[in-house]
């Protein structure tokens, strides 16, 4: 199997890039209970340094948990797409 790059498993980038174009917010435990992942955080931030995502982070008390969305508006269409969720930048199952 080719290396990714990426820590987590291309199954977990392409989870979270396509649940944040769905217009959705997600949190961790969101993506350990859908995508069986752990590393959403690294994820964000990998798709906002390297790929230029404008996502947006909220942190909702008590627990100060994280929750990741894009802005409404996004465009899919301007997004550089990582290699594992290139299908979603035609619109592809988002």
């Amino acid at each position: 199997m080719k290396k990714s790059g990426w820590f987590s498993s291309p199954t977990q980038v392409y989870w979270t890039c396509a649940a944040l174009l769905e217009g959705r917010e997600i949190t961790h435990r969101d993506e350990i209970g859908e995508a069986k992942g752990w590393r959403l955080a690294s994820i964000c931030e990998r798709l906002r340094k390297h790929f230029g995502w404008p996502i947006q982070v909220r942190y909702a008390a008590p627990e100060n948990i994280a929750h990741y969305s894009l802005p409404a508006g996004t465009d899919r269409a301007a997004l550089r797409y990582p290699p594992s969720a290139a299908a979603l930048a035609k619109g592809g199952d988002a």
